[in-house]
């Protein structure tokens, strides 16, 4: 009987019976479609919040920030000092666009915490980022972490707390932790050290850093000009 099995039949029912590869490609597909679904009902927000700053040996004030984001790409933060030591290229990476472009998903199982575990490659090879891990709540449609492994900037986490905003997917706080291997201070600027000293020097090579945004409020889907960025 297996004589009458054509090449192509045979291929198929091969592929068919893989154990769970075609249907958990389609799941991830369909999960990223929800998430993508429910952050798009958020087209621009401005808020207000609290933004701390921790970065290794040095003190940095806690600051009033806002924080303007327009889809599908634009982000800012203006500090009421006037200074950031949040790295530009954090800029580019939101929750909010972290599905722009194509990718390939797979689950990759659930963590200590029963979230589901999804691996985003980008397939456009000129993409800055390599790799995208996320920790999915997927009962309630939210994305707790994200590791972004980029191919210039290094590695970025993120932790996102949600409250009253959690049916647009906007968090209450937000912690990013990130490398600050060869950053340097701006220009004439200042900081406390923990030693009590004042220094205005680049940043030591194995200094960590992690900025914490607790939102205050938020005005979402308000009208906000591309000058603004």
């Amino acid at each position: 009987m297996m004589k009458n099995i054509s090449l192509t039949k045979l291929i198929f029912l091969v592929v068919a019976f893989l154990p769970g590869r075609p249907v958990e490609a389609q799941d991830a597909d369909a999960l990223i479609q929800k998430l993508r679904s429910k952050m798009e009902t958020v087209k621009s927000y401005e808020a207000d919040g609290v933004m701390k700053t921790t970065v290794t040996y040095l003190k940095v004030p806690e600051a009033k920030v806002k924080l303007y984001f327009k889809r599908p790409d634009k982000l800012k933060i203006r500090n009421e000092n006037g200074i950031s030591l949040v790295p530009k290229s954090i800029l580019g990476i939101s929750i909010q666009n972290i599905f722009s472009g194509q990718y390939t998903a797979l689950f990759s199982g659930y963590d200590s915490n029963g979230l589901r575990i999804l691996k985003l490659i980008p397939k456009d090879e000129n993409s800055d980022i390599a790799l995208s891990t996320l920790y999915v709540d997927e009962s309630n449609l939210l994305i707790r972490k994200a590791k972004i492994t980029t191919k210039e900037n290094g590695t970025y986490e993120l932790e996102m707390t949600y409250g009253k905003y959690a049916s647009y997917a906007l968090p209450d706080k937000l912690i990013c932790s990130f490398n600050l291997k060869d950053y340097k201070l701006p220009k004439g600027v200042t900081f406390d050290y923990d030693d009590g000293s004042k220094k205005q020097t680049p940043l030591i090579q194995s200094a960590k850093g992690q900025v914490e945004i607790r939102y205050t409020s938020y005005l979402i889907n308000k009208p906000i000009p591309d000058n603004m960025f």
